[in-house]
């Protein structure tokens, strides 16, 4: 059963990752999955905003619901003459599962949908509601996909109690890590208006590159905090600093910048946002400012969602699982926000989104086990 199981595992990867579902496209991925999961006894629902494809599907109508979340679109190729074959005619060699969204995350949403199928054959009489959550909108804007279903189900009290995200977690061996939060994640672009002017003559203007100078040199000097048990201290970075009269001899008139905080749950981001106007008054600039916020921070405390995880991940992988909030931000921060415990677990993370992309194919058998047995544990058959 279990060899029979792992091959249509790796069979529905593969079959995923010959779609060419680079964001927002999803390729018919989603309508697949749907089928397979409504001849399994889901009730299943598309609910597409804009460009983007999300799929809702469940099984039973009680709490608590235990959700799978993960994402069926995946990032471009990059130059084609690159990769070794053809990233979109995925290949199974030499115990690799080798393609684009090997990794990140059509292996993952293979191992979830089947462990499902699995699960709902063998208990269908379970407690609670095994639901799956997948859009086509994660490795993009993030505007029309699990932030749009969250809302959508809030509106009608649909509620999640506890949420696995299938996102590649692992740094080297499958299990050493299991993500129960993320940093928040607040960028923006931003204006600094002066005078342009001659250079001989900086009196008689104001230089943008001047004005700014002393303010970026402070956002890098001044901590925001030290981290905590949970979180690496807050983390400010600059992307972009643009100014240019096309002259040597004149200073701009403008200066654009772009850049980025990463940060702990000791803040919020308009409690950012607040901090940067304050030293921009301070320094007296003249700006216009656009912010981009990506997501709050989120941590999941220990309760039932992380042990069961982490027990699971012990007895399967061999190994004790580092609870970790590292890495970037995830549509987990969506699902968080609505009040569901979030963890994150998935595959090695080690060649997401580059060429060649690939990961074990032990590592996906493995991964449907796992998340068996989650299911299992926090939805055992009613008596």
């Amino acid at each position: 059963m279990s060899e029979n199981a792992g091959t249509r595992t790796l069979d529905l990867a593969l079959e995923l990752m010959g779609r060419r579902s680079v964001t927002p496209a999803d390729c018919g991925c989603q309508e697949l999955l749907a089928g397979m999961l409504e001849e399994a006894g889901f009730s299943v629902e598309h609910m597409p905003f804009g460009e983007v494809s999300n799929l809702w599907a469940r099984h039973g109508g009680d709490s608590p619901v235990l959700c799978f979340a993960g994402h069926t679109d995946v990032v471009p190729p990059g130059p084609l003459e690159a990769w070794e074959h053809d990233p979109f005619e995925p290949e199974l060699r030499d115990g690799w599962l080798k393609g684009r969204g090997a990794a990140d995350m059509k292996s993952g949403i293979a191992a979830m949908v089947r462990a499902g199928i699995k699960f709902a054959g063998e208990h269908p009489g379970h407690k609670g509601s095994l639901a799956f959550l997948i859009t086509s909108d994660e490795e993009g804007p993030a505007r029309d996909g699990t932030r749009r279903v969250m809302d959508t189900l809030s509106a009608r009290n649909e509620a999640i109690d506890w949420c696995l995200v299938g996102e590649p977690s692992c740094s080297k061996k499958l299990g050493d890590t299991l993500r129960v939060g993320r940093r928040g994640s607040l960028s923006a672009t931003m204006t600094v208006r002066g005078e342009q002017g001659h250079v001989a003559y900086p009196a008689l203007a104001r230089n943008p590159i001047q004005s700014f100078a002393p303010v970026l040199a402070e956002m890098y000097a001044t901590p925001l905090d030290e981290g905590n048990e949970h979180f690496p201290p807050t983390g400010f970075q600059v992307v972009k600093v643009h100014a240019d009269a096309g002259a040597t001899n004149v200073f701009p008139g403008e200066l654009v910048t772009r850049f980025n905080f990463r940060f702990t749950n000791q803040w919020k981001s308009d409690e950012i946002k607040a901090w940067v106007a304050e030293l921009l008054a301070r320094h007296d600039i003249d700006y216009e400012i656009e912010w981009r916020p990506a997501g709050e921070p989120f941590l999941t405390a220990r309760g039932p969602l992380v042990e069961n995880a982490r027990e699971v991940v012990r007895e399967e992988c061999g190994i004790d699982p580092e609870l970790s909030t590292g890495g970037g931000t995830s549509d987990g921060r969506f699902i968080a926000l609505h009040g569901a415990d979030v963890v994150e677990f998935g595959v090695i993370n080690r060649t997401i989104h580059q060429i060649n992309e690939r990961v074990r194919a032990s590592d996906v058998t493995g991964l449907r086990r796992v998340y068996s047995r989650i299911m299992e544990r926090l939805l055992p058959d009613k008596p």
